[in-house]
């Protein structure tokens, strides 16, 4: 073989060595995009219906609708599918919860994948922090004959543990209300809790003040543009409550300390702060000292 035929051979290999490489890296390459690639899992086996959580748990205080939702694991049905549950449990229908519609059943509707019982906690907080469960169990469904109870050979899902956590007096949701003269300001979903039924924590006390200080010719909002900041308050067990000296970090520095007091009203449930706090006013150059007054209407 002569020189130039071993040179022209040399490049030949070269170049056969390197279509190899490249076509390894292509194989390499697309067995690492296909693993990366969401694989879609469609379950084809037998129509069941469970409920989607198995426990769930919210405290009595509160007042909005809950939704037990019951769904269909298989794949959608042109008719509706009609479940019949049962509940157990230590809750007492009537004092701690209801349930809205026809008790009993649940419907999911045609072409559709979900049906929903709705709940309600009824608040009889009295202090004593104790829970109570309510157990659903699906008792039977139909069309019978195409969708069967539970997930599997145990029927998993075909129960649900609801735990009513009790509340203190004072716990739940309100609106919170900033008189002004002939007119309020108004904030909605503020929550109030508290760990011991002792004290208590507002959400919120930012209800207006973003517009209040116009009214008194106050130098600066001093911090009155924070989020959501919260306050404490005591409960002394005769309708009576002390806002205890704190500071709240997100007003201004010389104005965040905070202090008060306030009623609790056993009939409408309405809790009345008076908060002493201390501000600039603009009309003399001084810091002065006012009560602001809020009002938490239970929601």
């Amino acid at each position: 073989m002569t020189f130039s035929e071993k040179k022209l051979n040399m490049k030949n290999t070269k170049y056969t060595f390197s279509h190899l490489a490249a076509l390894v890296v292509t194989l390499l390459a697309g067995l690492w995009l296909s693993g990366c690639e969401e694989q879609r899992i469609i379950y084809e086996g037998a129509n069941f219906v469970r409920f989607t959580d198995s426990t769930l748990s919210f405290k009595e205080s509160y007042s909005k609708a809950i939704k037990v939702r019951v769904h269909n694991g298989g794949k959608v049905l042109n008719e509706s599918i009609n479940v019949q549950y049962t509940i157990g449990g230590t809750a007492r229908e009537g004092r701690d919860y209801r349930i809205e519609g026809n008790k009993g059943t649940v419907i999911i509707p045609v072409n559709q994948s979900f049906g929903e019982i709705t709940l309600y906690l009824l608040n009889n907080a009295n202090n004593i922090l104790e829970s109570s469960t309510i157990e659903f169990t699906i008792a039977g469904v139909s069309p019978s004959d195409k969708i069967k109870v539970g997930f599997g050979e145990g029927g998993l899902g075909s129960k649900m543990v609801f735990t009513i956590r009790d509340a203190c007096i004072m716990d739940g949701i309100y609106t919170g209300r900033l008189p002004v003269g002939n007119q309020a300001f108004q904030l909605a979903d503020i929550e109030i809790s508290s760990a011991d039924c002792k004290r208590y924590t507002i959400s919120n006390i930012n209800v207006g003040l973003l517009g209040f200080p116009q009214f008194f010719n106050w130098d600066s909002p001093v911090g009155f543009q924070a989020e959501r900041p919260t306050l404490d308050f005591i409960d002394n067990g005769n309708n009576t409550l002390t806002i205890p000296q704190q500071v709240i970090p997100q007003f201004a520095s010389g104005y965040d300390t905070l202090s008060g007091t306030g009623v609790w009203n056993p009939v409408n449930k309405q809790i009345s702060l008076s908060i002493r706090m201390k501000i600039y006013k603009l009309s003399n150059g001084r810091d002065s000292i006012v009560n602001l007054p809020l009002i938490y209407v239970p929601q």
